[in-house]
C-alpha cells in the first residue's frame, strides 16, 4: 500500500485512455478467470467483489458482523451489475463495462479537489496515479 494524492480527473483520465484502461482491466480479468474459459462465474469473481469491502468502506458496517445471507445477497447483486446479459457469467466486455462504471463512480465521488488516500499496489487507483505521474514526468 502507498499514500497517494489524486482527484476525480486522475481516475477519469485513466478510464478515458482506452488502451491503458483496457490493458489493466484485461489483466485483472485474466487473473480472475481461473479456468481460462474467457468467462467469469460468480465463484471466480466473489473474492474480488468481497475485497471491495462495500459495507465497511461505504456504510461503516463491519462485514464480519453482518448476517451471511445479507452479504451473499449484496455480492450477488454486485455480480448481477456486471452480468449485463443475465447469463450467469461475465465476459470480458461486460467486465470492462462494469469496471468503467465503477471507476467513473469513484471519479465522481472524488470530485475535483485533490485528496490523499491509501491505495493498494496493483489496484486500478494505483495504476491511474502511476499513469498520471508518468505523464507529468514526460511533460517536464
Amino acid at each position: 500500500m502507498s499514500v497517494e494524492i489524486l482527484d476525480g480527473s486522475t481516475v477519469r483520465s485513466f478510464v478515458e485512455d482506452e488502451g491503458a484502461f483496457n490493458s489493466s482491466v484485461d489483466g485483472r480479468f485474466a487473473a480472475l478467470d481461473a479456468d481460462r474459459d474467457g468467462l467469469l462465474t460468480y465463484a471466480e469473481m466473489a473474492g474480488e467483489l468481497m475485497s471491495l469491502r462495500v459495507l465497511e468502506k461505504h456504510f461503516g458496517v463491519d462485514e464480519a458482523a453482518a448476517p451471511a445471507g445479507e452479504l451473499a445477497a449484496l455480492y450477488r447483486g454486485l455480480f448481477a451489475r456486471f452480468d449485463r446479459d443475465g447469463s450467469g457469467e461475465v465476459d470480458r466486455d461486460e467486465f470492462r463495462a462494469g469496471m468503467r462504471e465503477v471507476m467513473l463512480a469513484v471519479a465522481n465521488g472524488l470530485g475535483f479537489l485533490p485528496v490523499q488516500m491509501v491505495v493498494e499496489e496493483g489496484s486500478f487507483l494505483k495504476v491511474a496515479v502511476d499513469r498520471e505521474l508518468g505523464q507529468l514526468a514526460r511533460a517536464a
